[in-house]
C-alpha cells in the first residue's frame, strides 16, 4: 500500500479534482450565457488569469525548495537546480489547473468587468 492509500482512494481524488476542473467549465459556460463577450475572449481571459495564478505560487512556492540541498544518488550539481525551477512551475500550473487560491477567479471577474466596460 502507499502513501495514499488504496486505489479506490486514488481513483477518488481524481475524480475529485475533475469535478472541480467541469465545475470550472460550467462556470465560464455561465458567465458566456450573462456576457457580452465571445467564448474566443471568455477563453482567453480564464486561461491569461490561470497563468497569472500559476505565477503567484511559483513565486510563493519558490522559497520552500531553497533550504533543500541536490540529492547527488541522480547526479545533483547545476542542472538539478535548474530543473527544480522547471518542477515548481509546473507544480504552479497543475494547482492553478485544479482550482488553485482562488485568485484566477477573482483575476478573471475583473478582466470580464473590464472588457466589458470597454465595449460600452
Amino acid at each position: 500500500m502507499s502513501d495514499y492509500g488504496t486505489f479506490d482512494n486514488t481513483a477518488a481524488m481524481y475524480r475529485a479534482g475533475q469535478v472541480k476542473i467541469d465545475a470550472s467549465s460550467l462556470a465560464l459556460k455561465h458567465t458566456l450565457a450573462s456576457t457580452k463577450l465571445d467564448a474566443k475572449t471568455l477563453g482567453r481571459i480564464d486561461s491569461a488569469a490561470k497563468d497569472f495564478e500559476a505565477s503567484f505560487l511559483s513565486e510563493m512556492m519558490k522559497p520552500m525548495f531553497e533550504g533543500i540541498q541536490v540529492d547527488e544518488t541522480f547526479g545533483g550539481g547545476k542542472g538539478e537546480e535548474v530543473f527544480r525551477d522547471f518542477l515548481v512551475q509546473e507544480y504552479s500550473k497543475k494547482m492553478a489547473d485544479r482550482g488553485g487560491i482562488g485568485i484566477a477567479t477573482a483575476v478573471r471577474d475583473q478582466m470580464i468587468r473590464t472588457q466589458e466596460a470597454s465595449i460600452k
